[in-house]
């Protein structure tokens, strides 16, 4: 819920080091797929084909600021993009046998 009573809310006390960054990076992240969630929701949840279109287009744009934020934060912790990249083929080698045996 927005603090909207304080405007330095989202300000930080002091300059970021590049972890302190990558970890507000993260936090940034988790909060875009939290949007994605209460957008989607509000979408299941209403007949109303006006505000299915609105929504949809703004959790899309939530998706792309999630595409964003990994790929900044890959640049800045390349362990983090080996790590995501580990996962993916992990994925996609499971689903070419059709996830079948146990993952690595």
């Amino acid at each position: 819920m927005a603090l909207l009573g304080n405007p330095f809310v989202g300000n930080a006390s002091k300059q970021m080091t590049t972890d302190e960054l990558i970890q507000a990076l993260r936090v940034d992240i988790a909060g875009e797929l939290e949007a994605i969630i209460v957008y989607e929701a509000h979408i299941m949840a209403t007949d109303d084909e006006r505000a299915k279109k609105v929504l949809r287009h703004i959790a899309d744009e939530e998706k792309q600021h999630v595409g964003e934020l990994q790929q900044l934060l890959t640049i800045l912790c390349p362990n983090e993009g080996e790590q995501t990249d580990k996962g993916r083929q992990a994925i996609i080698s499971q689903q070419q046998q059709n996830f079948q045996g146990q993952m690595q």
